[in-house]
């Protein structure tokens, strides 16, 4: 199996057992996951955060930021901020 597929059976299979996942948390891996198959699935994928809530049909700023840290703390993915508006941040799957 493709190592992008792996990291995505990976990612569904802890996310089933945990119940600090929810649907937020599964849109928004699944919208890294999109950024990183346009970008032949490599890492580290570089995103606008504003394009990322639009792939993830988050509206709220504040949502966003919570999602995409506690992803990063409860280590399904490795993110990188970005405080700069022209770079993109950073998210290692």
């Amino acid at each position: 199996m493709p190592f992008h597929l792996q990291t995505l059976e990976k990612f569904y299979t802890a996310a089933t057992e945990d119940n600090r996942i929810s649907t937020v948390h599964i849109s928004l891996y699944m919208g890294l996951y999109y950024c990183s198959m346009r970008n032949g699935f490599e890492n580290p994928i570089s995103f606008s955060s504003t394009n990322l809530m639009r792939i993830a049909k988050i509206s709220s700023r504040s949502t966003y930021n919570r999602t995409i840290k506690a992803l990063h703390e409860y280590g399904y993915i490795k993110y990188i901020p970005s405080y700069n508006p022209y770079l993109g941040s950073l998210v290692y799957l």
